[in-house]
């Protein structure tokens, strides 16, 4: 109930109807992985560099219709992130800007649920980023990897659960991609979510 008054509340503020899709029932079994990289670690000052997102379908990644954004900030990179991601600024200089980007990023995901590691935060980036000329933040149901890694391995005799990525990727056995490649890092969520989910059927 409380969902549902959220929902037709946000739709209320939505300032541009074209996203009015945002809302529809999402197709079954589909999600869509998302990573964003910044130029700050943070969130409340964060602007986006780069995002990628790949389609989850059923047991599959649909590698191949991956999307992948460069984002043009109007503000400086905090030069400590560069080392992190590898964007400086003449990397970005022609990238989308944020409005561009954006808005092909919420075709793209549409109405499905949004899947990621350290979701939170990319989610607090874009979110405060879209709230501005969209009205809303997100209305997608965000599903945490980490969340559920925990969920399933949390137990009486075991409170205490490692969820670091190097970790749970050991536990659950799936190979490691190049690190802070915003594509890399998608599939890595979709694979694990694709495991956890195979686990808890």
């Amino acid at each position: 109930m409380i969902q549902t008054f959220k929902s037709w509340q946000a739709r209320r503020q939505l300032r541009d109807p074209q996203f009015q899709f945002l809302f529809a029932k999402p197709a079954p079994n589909e999600w869509v992985s998302i990573d964003c990289e910044t130029t700050s670690l943070n969130p409340k000052q964060a602007e986006i560099l780069s995002i990628a997102a790949v389609i989850i379908r059923g047991n599959t990644i649909l590698k191949s219709s991956s999307q992948q954004w460069l984002v043009k900030p109007s503000g400086a990179i905090d030069p400590k992130t560069i080392p992190i991601h590898g964007l400086r600024a003449q990397d970005v200089a022609h990238g989308l800007t944020l409005h561009d980007a954006l808005t092909q990023l919420l075709y793209f995901i549409g109405s499905r649920p949004i899947v990621g590691y350290y979701l939170e935060f990319d989610l607090a980036v874009i979110n405060r980023q879209l709230k501005p000329w969209l009205g809303i933040a997100l209305p997608n149901r965000a599903i945490e990897v980490s969340g559920l890694y925990y969920d399933k391995k949390v137990s009486a005799y075991r409170p205490d659960v490692d969820l670091s990525l190097d970790s749970m990727l050991t536990e659950l056995d799936i190979p490691r991609l190049a690190r802070h490649d915003p594509l890399n890092d998608a599939i890595t969520a979709a694979l694990m979510f694709l495991k956890l989910k195979g686990q808890h059927n």
